[in-house]
């Protein structure tokens, strides 16, 4: 219990699976032995968007349904984006911080329906419209075809 950790070492743990290109969770040793923990990759900058309907849609990873937080921020922030309308117009208007909307766009912060609300109609959604856009960038309407594609002549 009274185990001293090293700061350096867990930096020095923390850079090298940054090279590596996954995040690694930095595990003092105990006379326990940890469960495994799943990782997952980290994102590669320049990287191509995925099969889903908006560009800053989020990528889950390899056999992971994206989270609501993840897809009901990816279609507020690609509304924004769209209306040409800057964070510090919609989260003034919304009520909230931009911190605070710029987390939940990136998917980062679980908003509570009132902050949904508030931000969905800063941006002239209702919360129906918001939910449907929703639904269709999860049910993968509107992404590129992944098979053959036949064209009536």
């Amino acid at each position: 219990m009274g185990e001293l950790i090293s700061f350096d070492r867990e930096r020095a743990v923390r850079r090298s699976a940054r090279g590596a290109g996954v995040v690694r969770p930095s595990v003092a040793p105990t006379s326990v032995t940890p469960a495994p923990v799943a990782l997952r990759p980290v994102a590669t900058p320049g990287a191509a968007p995925g099969p889903l309907a908006s560009p800053s849609a989020p990528r889950p990873a390899a056999g992971r349904e994206p989270l609501w937080r993840e897809v009901s921020g990816a279609v507020l922030r690609d509304e924004r984006r769209r209306q040409g309308r800057t964070l510090v117009d919609v989260a003034g208007r919304a009520g909230m911080s931009v911190q605070h909307l710029s987390e939940v766009e990136r998917g980062r912060k679980e908003a509570s329906s009132e902050m949904l609300a508030a931000a969905a109609g800063s941006l002239g959604l209702g919360l129906a419209e918001l939910a449907r856009r929703c639904a269709l960038t999860l049910s993968g309407a509107g992404a590129a075809p992944t098979g053959p594609v036949l064209l009536a002549a």
